[in-house]
């Protein structure tokens, strides 16, 4: 894992949280994993004791992964999509799903997935998802066979296993584990109990019930810990961002591209900076604490030329697409000559929504190097800007019909 990517996981806590916030989560018995989609590639940035211990995994193996890893050979894309559309949406969702231990045994399980909302400003910080294993009572038959020591029933009914999968990068938890407190992982070896993996397990009040519980005391440790650093957390928006927050699902379409870039609200006051890429991040040295809020003026220095500044302005008040190469300030106070594109973004509707603002270190040595032209690199970055945000609407819109 990049030093960079390893600093994010570590922030995802640390800026929301007290200091022995991991300490206390993981005194709780629960099978759960906490994701962050802010971060680029959506990665496990907490997993519990519990869920550990069921998978196989060990905690160097899971943090920073998307969930992706867990998914099995047959992926059924019917569950997968029900938690893509709660990720879009924002909201919290039961499935009853197949998952896949690290030696390849799989086992069925009720996932419970839910946002963590900042309840200074709205926008979703986490995800939790939580793991509760649905048993079923054994059917002796000739059908069974073994497969890593687990009684499985032969699949002769035409259905698929379900997997629970992450939604190509885009599920939030996509965990399997086990209550430690409830089962231990022999528990699915012995003769009380079989999977079976060619019918769909559904699971019943009980494990839902668990479930909420398990999630509940997640919640109030979370909030607890959050009160301590005055950034509180909640389980429902309790208010709206003034700079309206980003969904989940267009945080995690923007952490793929790569580029140095940042989006800006022009229908809030001073344009605030709404999205920050890890690639801006890194060319500023800025915190993307201290970057989210403000305008793209802040790096700007006592050398910076102000008929540029003007020049961008000018643009945008046309709503019209721009380049120049002006002098900035990273957080050091170095300077470098950012070549910078900016361009409107418009919605589905061809409403604009945003201003996509597209940098490059014009300074740097190995610019010439690069296989793409500058010019080219800022048009590749905005086209993919333009692809996520009008993929958000259109999902949005047909979401609220």
């Amino acid at each position: 894992m990049e030093t960079t990517q390893l600093g994010l996981i570590e922030q995802s806590f640390n800026v929301r949280y007290s200091l022995w916030v991991r300490e206390a989560l993981d005194e709780l018995p629960d099978s759960f994993t906490i994701t962050d989609p802010c971060i680029s590639g959506h990665p496990i940035v907490f997993a519990s004791s519990g869920f550990l211990k069921m998978s196989g995994y060990s905690r160097d193996e899971v943090i920073g992964k998307n969930g992706r890893m867990f998914q099995g050979v047959r992926t059924n894309r019917r569950s997968v999509m029900e938690i893509r559309e709660a990720i879009r949406e924002e909201k919290s969702i039961q499935v009853s799903i197949l998952n896949y231990r690290k030696d390849g045994t799989p086992f069925w399980m009720l996932f419970h997935l839910s946002p963590v909302f900042s309840k200074e400003d709205g926008r979703v910080i986490h995800f939790v998802g939580v793991q509760v294993p649905i048993l079923r009572k054994p059917r002796r038959s000739g059908s069974e066979f073994s497969r890593n020591g687990v009684n499985l029933c032969e699949d002769r009914s035409g259905f698929h296993e379900t997997v629970f999968g992450c939604c190509r990068r885009e599920v939030c938890s996509d965990s399997m584990a086990e209550l430690d407190h409830l089962l231990a992982p022999d528990s699915l070896l012995n003769d009380d109990t079989e999977l079976v993996v060619g019918e769909l397990c559904k699971a019943g009040e009980i494990e839902k019930q668990k479930a909420i519980t398990a999630m509940n005391n997640i919640f109030s440790v979370l909030t607890h810990y959050s009160e301590l650093t005055g950034r509180l957390v909640c389980g429902k928006r309790c208010c709206i961002s003034v700079t309206g927050p980003l969904d989940a699902s267009l945080n995690i379409s923007l952490g793929r591209i790569k580029q140095s870039f940042v989006l800006t609200d022009p229908h809030v006051h001073d344009m605030p900076i709404v999205y920050a890429s890890d690639a801006f991040v890194k060319l500023t040295g800025y915190d993307r604490k201290e970057i989210l809020g403000l305008n793209c003026r802040f790096l700007s220095g006592h050398n910076t030329d102000s008929s540029t500044l003007f020049q961008i302005k000018e643009s945008i008040q046309t709503e019209q697409p721009c380049t120049v190469c002006i002098l900035n300030y990273r957080k050091d106070n170095s300077s470098f000559w950012n070549y910078l594109h900016i361009s409107p973004v418009r919605n589905a509707s061809g409403k604009i929504t945003y201003f996509v603002g597209v940098q490059i270190d014009a300074s740097c040595k190995n610019l010439d190097r690069q296989s793409l032209s500058p010019e080219m690199r800022h048009l590749s970055a905005v086209g993919a800007v333009k692809v996520a945000v009008r993929g958000s609407s259109m999902g949005a819109a047909s979401t609220s019909k």
